[in-house]
């Protein structure tokens, strides 16, 4: 009778082993299914976000060259008519980031900065200069960057930036929509993201 109590004991015990193994099997099988679908999603966004953008520019140059002294002036001036395409992007694919699987985590650590590529048509018009005073490569290359320090200007100025950021937002929500259903955690950087995945981005 002894002996077959130890024995009934021991297949109990063998039992529970077992049992445990394949909980724990099971559930690091789970972590590793999460941790694989946290790392599709980010991949099927790692992809350029672009807000687009069109202006306008009109600019006058205007150079005077002093010869023989201040009363004779060599003049040259150009009228310009610029049309710009202006894309601001965010490359995420660029992002860094990190899974804990242990503590069911997701971790944003840093996100790359804005991208502002401007592609400006410049049309020159009423382009006239004195013999002694001929349009050079200088003149030109001062042109186009007094015109795109002009509209950088008005970049900043408009609604643009917001509208990327915007995108660049709606793209990132995806992951707190993800991490929240599976119970997992979202941070980025140190602090854990909720409703206030703005505020977290842009605080600085």
């Amino acid at each position: 009778m002894k002996k077959v109590l130890i024995g009934v004991v021991m297949i109990l015990a063998a039992f529970l082993v077992f049992k445990s193994w394949k909980t724990n099997e099971k559930e690091a099988s789970v972590l590793q299914e999460n941790s694989m679908l946290l790392q599709k999603q980010i991949d099927n966004v790692s992809k350029l976000i672009v807000t687009e953008g069109h202006f306008s520019e009109v600019y006058t140059y205007k150079d005077s060259q002093k010869l023989f002294g201040p009363l004779l002036t060599a003049d040259k001036k150009a009228l310009v008519v610029v049309n710009a395409e202006v894309n601001i992007a965010y490359d995420l694919s660029l992002i860094s980031f990190e899974i804990d699987q242990s503590q069911k985590m997701l971790r944003i650590l840093s996100l790359p900065p804005a991208e502002v590529k401007i592609y400006p048509d410049f049309e020159y018009y009423d382009l006239t200069a004195d013999y002694l005073n001929p349009f050079k490569a200088e003149d030109y290359n001062k042109i186009k960057k007094a015109v795109n320090a002009s509209l950088q200007k008005k970049i900043e100025a408009s609604s643009l930036k917001s509208n990327a950021r915007n995108r660049l937002i709606s793209e990132l929500s995806k992951f707190y929509i993800v991490t929240n259903s599976m119970g997992w955690t979202l941070k980025y950087q140190d602090q854990t993201v909720s409703e206030d995945l703005p505020e977290l981005l842009f605080k600085d």
